[in-house]
């Protein structure tokens, strides 16, 4: 795709008000169908240069959706149009998935950071938004982890796995340098809840990045069966830990557990039908 460029809203401005009949992000609305915000003038606002780069928040808000089993034909809708005298795909955005999209952008730049506390004030039934953003990046990667997890698990059984959590706590072993039990106890783990579960941004982070290279060790070398499984797990994780100290980063155990993400989701889907409920009174009206 061709990218576009946008032109940043006016130095000084803040188009994100709480007064909704001022001028900005409220008065660019439409109604057609559902109540809808174009992507590529919501880019503008939160300060972004080109399409490119933005529409990456938008392909994360629709994982989220997609994690959360929102209908994304309710909420992220791309639609071919004419942008800067070229046609290409521009996304018709709910207030939800302006929320989402907001939450999941670069939070130094000041628009976004406004847009934030914007969206944060609507959602009352919410945390902070400092929370609310990390809150939406969890929800993300921790789709991102189930699924790669899923295709691990095709992946091993292919190669002649007979034990799966042995497999899988191979891993866990070689990233935390300690058994599962071991770190479901330090971690305080409810009995049939999974510690990915519990884990903040970077925490799962790790995880997925150890997760994705221990299928692609086992792809790439053609490993087959249970020990040598084992040991691609655990050699993965290892290397993932060695990496991380050497950076200077927090060892994985020694990060602090995050809240539920399942009230996290619970919370967001509560804010998806506060946002569609607060469009609907509107177009009502």
């Amino acid at each position: 795709m061709s990218d576009a460029e946008l032109v940043p809203a006016s130095p000084g401005e803040n188009p994100f008000h709480l007064e909704p009949n001022q001028p900005g992000f409220e008065s660019l609305g439409n109604d057609n169908g559902f109540r809808f915000w174009w992507a590529s003038q919501l880019g503008t606002l939160l300060g972004y240069a080109s399409l490119t780069s933005f529409f990456k928040a938008v392909q994360k808000a629709m994982s989220v959706c997609i994690t959360l089993g929102i209908d994304l034909s309710e909420n992220i809708v791309p639609h071919k149009r004419e942008l800067n005298g070229k046609e290409q795909v521009d996304y018709k955005l709910s207030r939800f998935a302006c929320y989402l999209v907001a939450m999941n952008s670069d939070s130094k730049k000041p628009e976004v950071a406004s847009a934030q506390a914007y969206f944060a004030a609507i959602a009352s039934s919410l945390e902070a938004y400092m929370h609310q953003a990390e809150g939406v990046e969890r929800v993300h990667i921790r789709g991102e982890v189930s699924e790669r997890e899923r295709s691990l698990s095709g992946v091993t059984k292919f190669a002649g796995i007979k034990n799966y959590a042995l497999f899988q706590n191979a891993g866990y072993r070689g990233l935390y340098n300690m058994d599962l039990w071991r770190l479901r106890q330090i971690k305080n783990v409810a009995k049939g809840r999974s510690p990915l579960d519990f884990m903040g941004r970077e925490e799962l982070a790790a995880n997925l990045f150890r997760i994705t290279q221990t299928e692609a060790k086992i792809r790439n070398e053609t490993i087959r069966g249970q020990t040598p499984l084992e040991n691609a797990a655990e050699s993965v994780g290892r290397k993932v830990r060695a990496t991380i100290r050497d950076i200077g980063g927090t060892m994985p155990e020694n990060l602090p557990p995050s809240g539920d993400i399942k009230a996290v989701q619970k919370n967001l889907k509560s804010t998806h039908r506060e946002f569609k409920k607060l469009d609907g009174r509107k177009k009502g009206k």
